[in-house]
């Protein structure tokens, strides 16, 4: 008996295999076997709000109006910021946007330019 590897979603034990399939009876989540292995390196990547992948020291467009938190400040469409770093965590983008000063975006927010 073979052993399967965990859940990716919510680690459980029980998985199954139907086909080219790994299914786990308690989230009911499927993945492929050769999936299992590179879940790691897939949530390292970062999108934009468009779907581009984005990599340090791009240069974004921000597509919302954003207020900035304790200020009245505003970001305006259009706004580009250059030379972006990926952060992790809820705002995966530390910057510093002329005018403003230093800020953290997330990605969903802007597209590259």
């Amino acid at each position: 008996m073979s052993t399967l590897p965990a859940c990716p979603k919510c680690k459980s034990a029980f998985t199954y295999e139907d086909d080219a399939l790994l299914i786990c009876p308690e989230c009911s989540h499927e993945w492929s076997a050769t999936d299992a292995a590179p879940a790691a390196d897939a949530a390292a990547v970062v999108r934009d709000g468009v779907g581009n992948v984005l990599v340090d020291g791009d240069t974004v467009s921000v597509i919302k109006d954003l207020k900035v938190k304790g200020s009245s400040l505003v970001v305006k469409v259009g706004t580009r910021v250059k030379n972006i770093r990926l952060v992790e965590g809820d705002h995966n983008i530390d910057c510093k946007i002329d005018g403003i000063g230093p800020m953290k975006l997330k990605s969903e927010f802007v597209k590259k330019a």
